[in-house]
């Protein structure tokens, strides 16, 4: 089944859904064996009333005065979702026998601009973190009470995003989105596309296959706003400009609803997949990899930056990964490398910068990472990496606090509801 609503990329495409309010819900249902059935489609709303109803395995269901999907903190009454409900009626020897189906459905648009990432044709921005599946003891992969944690901490930190960094998540993880309004930019496995032979035709079909699955899977979650198709490839090279127009021109065929993009390393004037890209997601660790303990040189380094690629392109920017590591408890003044005072000076000359984009042509802020992670052993890590405002065991380090104190205030000026929604600053339990 695929209940979605549409997207499209200029005005026309979102306007009408939110002055009419008039929600739309594509749905196609596969079924195998015998073609002796018949197929009702009921959509109800979170009361249980049926909105619309349909027959056949695939159809429209035109939904009045449509109740919208909203991200956390941009509404008053967010992550609404209705229940597409199928019944499959078939005859047997001993009489009619019937099954149910039933999925999460939210109506929502997504749209792009130059300037602006727009969800239900308001401004949305970014203010969100890069995660893992990782923890302590149960290492990589899901865990239901992690989970409920780490969407406890993202509601306190009021952080309304995340990216999947960089695989797919457990597809628990996407329901919970759906219904605590956790916007996502989902991320294929194409991690390591480095080298010359990681462009060749063997890799492509691979890569092309990767993203069916993806949005098959997917595509019917109303909290995943675009596609990621890779992360910090070398996209420099000179195969990589066939190789991306491909695969993004491939998963805009299977999805022409989202959005979709890569986060990039590479120098603008050289990059040759961020032209097909809708929305330019860039990674940079001014004043660690490079640079490394000058934290005066991020505020001219970034700011040129995001100038660079913005004139480049014309196209909105997020700064999709940007931090440093950080061994909590260890203190320095002045502020040297590894301590908690130099995370917090290097996300301080980070957001002055994208105080002033963000007025402009900046769509969000993913901080790398939301916890500490565990790493191959190498000389350059110590029990992993480090660059959470988490510990490995979800304990704030002070970059915590200062970036909850910076994500609430950015809600407070760009929610759609009441203020005193915003500014609850209680903690939340789930």
């Amino acid at each position: 089944m695929d209940p979605r609503s549409a997207h499209k990329s200029g005005p026309e495409g979102w306007q009408c859904p939110l002055l009419c309010h008039r929600g739309l819900v594509n749905y196609q249902i596969v079924t195998q064996g015998s073609e002796h059935f018949e197929l009702q489609v009921w959509l109800l709303d979170a009361e249980g009333s049926v909105v619309a109803r349909g027959t056949g395995g695939e159809g429209q269901l035109q939904v009045p005065n449509a109740h919208l999907w909203w991200p956390y903190l941009m509404h008053e009454d967010p992550a609404y979702l209705y229940s597409l409900e199928v019944k499959m009626t078939t005859q047997t020897a001993t009489g009619p026998m019937a099954d149910f189906y039933t999925l999460p459905v939210g109506i929502r648009t997504v749209a792009v601009t130059e300037t602006q990432f727009l969800i239900n044709g308001k401004p949305f921005y970014f203010h969100g973190v890069n995660k893992h599946e990782d923890s302590d003891i149960r290492g990589k992969g899901f865990d239901w009470a992690l989970l409920l944690k780490d969407f406890n901490l993202l509601r306190w930190l009021g952080a309304n995003s995340f990216r999947t960094s960089h695989y797919p998540y457990a597809e628990e993880v996407m329901h919970l989105c759906d219904r605590y309004g956790i916007v996502v930019i989902d991320e294929c496995p194409g991690v390591g596309i480095v080298l010359a032979e990681s462009f060749s035709n063997r890799s492509l079909q691979h890569h092309l296959q990767v993203m069916e699955e993806l949005v098959q899977r997917d595509k019917n979650h109303p909290a995943v706003v675009m596609w990621s198709v890779a992360n910090e490839p070398s996209s420099s090279l000179q195969p990589a400009a066939y190789y991306f127009k491909t695969v993004i021109a491939h998963t805009k065929a299977l999805d022409p609803s989202r959005p979709v993009t890569f986060a990039t390393n590479s120098n603008y004037a050289t990059d040759l997949g961020v032209p097909y890209v809708d929305v330019i997601c860039v990674n940079s660790y001014f004043s660690w990899y490079h640079d490394s303990g000058h934290l005066e040189v991020i505020e001219l380094q970034l700011r040129t930056q995001f100038e660079s690629w913005h004139h480049a392109y014309r196209k909105p920017i997020i700064q999709s990964e940007y931090g440093a590591d950080t061994i909590p408890g260890l203190h320095e003044d002045p502020p040297l490398m590894f301590s908690e005072e130099y995370q917090k000076g290097l996300l301080a000359r980070y957001h002055a910068v994208l105080d002033e984009k963000r007025k402009e042509y900046v769509v969000g802020e993913l901080i790398w990472n939301f916890a500490d992670f565990m790493t191959n052993q190498t000389p350059q890590r110590v029990l992993g990496n480090k660059k959470g405002i988490f510990t490995r065991q979800r304990q704030p380090k002070s970059a915590a606090f200062l970036l909850r104190d910076r994500y609430w205030r950015l809600a407070n000026e760009t929610q759609e509801g009441p203020r005193s929604l915003c500014l609850q600053y209680s903690p939340f339990t789930v």
